[in-house]
């Protein structure tokens, strides 16, 4: 064998840089080990020590060295008498050619006062150990005799093949002890089991690693043997590396929303348009009838639809803006179907057609609507000298008192005095005369009253003249049409 590599085949060690250990065990307690952990440190080649010269003694481990590179090795042939005997040994043993082996020295006897201060001295394979007289030695059990088998110059995980070592493949050959879950993975001189992705060794066995409490996921985590999988809260999804969450854009991809759409971190927003409000569903939007909420949007009628309103007005009407009703003057545009022999009165909703003459016995026309009755006739003397026909429209419900109709003398004589009155046509009360002054009175509305309704009321103006003796009277024929409606 090569100089300072040894193969001791009793004691079943490699030894390279170190020597092989077999020897007695320590009790060591009163140095606080126990012999058994010193039995282990010892098997597992930890334990060093240096002896006087100051060398350090390595125990080397019972398992040859692995290395990623192929090992070759050669068998030798026998030694040869003439000039290739190897006689040297590693420290601490000495050649004995007798047996031609390498042979332990005993340090104890050797070293002169090996070990100072009253320690004792304990030899071993190799080297030897000073420990305090207090501590007892242990011998170790002589190992179990085991059935030899044929000797391989290969180190372990190797067979010989020709003059070289060649690598055993224990998974082809089964011989592996991996659990069925496990792959088994060739190496020089050995073997290793492998987990499947997701899972750890502990010892020999596969444990499932829980991947969520790494918090690999954004959101949420969902552990499965072996694996795990990310899942996003509603309104997200995953992004492309199966951790993230991206928000959804519910309104591209076809979110409920009946008008409206309005997409947000994580969710999304339905709105209406005006005139819409959204239903307790969140999507859909409803009509809503503004007409319901108040009587007083359209001064007439209001009209629903979808999504707004509309203000209608009655016929003879049009709408004013949006809201309001202005009547319709037929008479100015031309809508009315007086003759020529007749008048076009305007009228709130509609138009009146009265005879351009009105005049009646024993009255003649003298202008347009003014009437005189001439003193000439006996059957004058009791009526007003002169009749005006005057026409007025009011609304309904107007609110009262109300002034209507202011009446005014054209002409009077100095020391008259005038007084207002109704002569007729108001029968039931609805109005009455305020006078002002001399020559002026107000027509006043007393009570509301409804449409559509025609008064035809006689106002007379009675003037007395007592530096002349005079007593006359003349008349103002007021129609007033009440429409029929408020406005």
């Amino acid at each position: 064998m090569k100089p300072g590599v040894l193969w001791d085949q009793h004691e079943g060690h490699w030894g390279h840089t170190g020597r092989s250990f077999k020897g007695p065990l320590l009790d060591a307690n009163s140095a606080g080990t126990t012999a058994a952990q010193q039995k282990d440190t010892l098997a597992r080649g930890r334990l060093s020590d240096r002896g006087p010269s100051g060398k350090r003694f390595t125990h080397p481990t019972s398992r040859p060295p692995r290395t990623s590179q192929s090992l070759t090795f050669k068998a030798l042939p026998p030694p040869s008498t003439e000039s290739d005997t190897y006689t040297e040994c590693t420290d601490g043993y000495h050649w004995d050619p007798q047996t031609e082996h390498c042979k332990d020295i005993n340090e104890c006897e050797t070293i002169l006062d090996a070990c100072k201060g009253e320690m004792k001295c304990f030899n071993h394979y190799g080297g030897y150990l000073c420990l305090p007289r207090s501590a007892s030695v242990i011998p170790a059990p002589e190992p179990a005799i085991t059935p030899t088998e044929p000797f391989n110059p290969c180190p372990l995980g190797y067979e010989p093949q020709g003059d070289s070592c060649v690598d055993i493949d224990e998974c082809e050959r089964d011989e592996d002890d991996c659990q069925p879950s496990q792959q088994c993975i060739n190496t020089l001189g050995a073997f290793t089991c492998q987990c499947p992705d997701g899972y750890r060794k502990v010892g020999t066995e596969c444990i499932d690693i829980d991947e969520c409490r790494y918090r690999y996921c954004q959101h949420r985590c969902v552990n499965v043997p072996g694996s795990f999988s990310c899942q996003c809260e509603p309104g997200f999804q995953l992004a492309g590396n199966n951790r993230s969450c991206i928000d959804v854009n519910e309104c591209d991809m076809g979110a409920p929303c009946s008008q409206r759409c309005y997409n947000t971190y994580g969710t999304f927003l339905c709105r209406c348009d005006q005139g819409y409000e959204l239903g307790p569903d969140g999507f859909t939007c409803n009509d809503i009838d503004e007409c319901s909420y108040s009587s007083y949007l359209c001064q007439y009628q209001c009209v629903n639809e979808p999504g707004k309103f509309s203000c209608v007005c009655p016929e003879g009407y049009q709408l004013l803006g949006t809201r309001l009703c202005q009547d319709i003057n037929e008479c100015e545009t031309g809508e009315h179907q007086c003759t020529e022999a007749q008048t076009c009165v305007n009228i709130h909703g509609r138009y009146q057609c009265v005879d351009s003459n009105r005049c009646q016995e024993p009255y003649i026309q003298v202008s347009e609507n003014r009437c005189v009755c001439p003193v000439s006739k006996p059957a004058c003397r009791e009526l007003p000298f002169s009749i005006v026909h005057r026409y007025m429209t009011i609304t309904s419900e107007r609110s009262v008192p109300s002034d209507v109709f202011q009446i005014q003398a054209t002409s009077v004589s100095p020391g008259a005095y005038n007084t207002f009155r109704i002569r007729s046509g108001d029968e039931n009360g609805d109005f009455y005369i305020r006078q002002i002054n001399n020559i002026s009175a107000m027509l006043v509305l007393a009570r509301a009253v409804s449409g559509p309704r025609e008064y035809t009321l006689d106002l007379e103006m009675v003037s007395v003249n007592p530096l002349l003796s005079y007593h006359g009277s003349s008349a103002l024929r007021l129609s007033i049409y009440v429409g029929p409606y408020t406005f």
